[in-house]
């Protein structure tokens, strides 16, 4: 997309509005592809079908995107670092699903990140999201240690396609071994791909790997429905 396209107004929805965002072919190399609207669940289950998430902060309105390329994590791809086989081979860590969903996006929020002043996850955030894990629709990953939980991931499972949200970790390698459990999961329930929407070393040490945006939105339509696949077990 050219230089003079990316500096298009960003379309607004109202607050309300209807389920909408812009066609494709006019969607910003950036990813940034509109502004406002609200984070009730059926928008935010019409974004992620179509490969679109909220990512934003106090300051500014909510605001929507769909990076290009994509970095996604296709389960047969994942790939376990020695150390952390290691790690997971003794047992460090016990695991859990769906046991602790606000804690874990609540950690997510509180973590600091380098180069990031502040937190994305924003109270209304957060509670769309666990709107969404009442619905059945958002879930976690806990990591354990000596009782308490020290690391976990979450996202929104629709179809056979997980949309991996955020990470924590009080201890090292809790965050990477509650991931690596989550796409074996995910693996086991047959789903086709974890997006990870941002491409970072962390995830990439796992497997993790660009594709075109256009790759992967054919990915999103062709295995976002039904929306039906249960996430939720047993821990272990």
């Amino acid at each position: 997309m050219s230089q003079r396209a990316d500096r298009r107004p960003v379309p607004l929805i109202p607050e309300g509005g209807p389920l909408w965002f812009p066609p494709e072919d006019g969607w910003r190399a950036s990813g940034l592809l509109a502004a406002g609207g609200d984070l009730s669940p059926e928008r935010l289950v019409y974004a992620y079908g179509r490969g679109i998430f909220p990512w934003y902060d106090e300051d500014t309105p909510i605001l929507w995107w769909s990076p290009d390329p994509r970095c996604v994590l296709f389960p047969d791809e994942l790939h376990v670092p020695r150390s952390l086989a290691k790690t997971l081979r003794r047992g460090a860590f016990s695991f859990s699903f769906d046991r602790a969903f606000e804690a874990v996006i609540r950690n997510c929020a509180a973590a600091s990140r380098p180069g990031q002043r502040g937190t994305w996850l924003v109270p209304d955030m957060i509670d769309a999201y666990i709107d969404l894990h009442r619905l059945g629709l958002a879930h976690s990953v806990e990591a354990w240690a000596d009782g308490g939980l020290v690391g976990g991931v979450y996202g929104v499972a629709l179809g056979r396609v997980f949309f991996g949200e955020s990470m924590f970790h009080f201890r090292p390698d809790a965050s990477k071994a509650a991931l690596a459990t989550l796409v074996g999961r995910l693996r086991e329930r047959g789903f086709v791909l974890l997006d990870c929407q941002q491409t970072t070393p962390h995830v990439v040490r796992l497997g993790a790997r660009e594709i075109p945006r256009r790759e992967f939105l054919a990915l999103v339509r062709r295995y976002t429905i039904p929306a039906s696949i249960n996430l939720r077990n047993s821990a272990r």
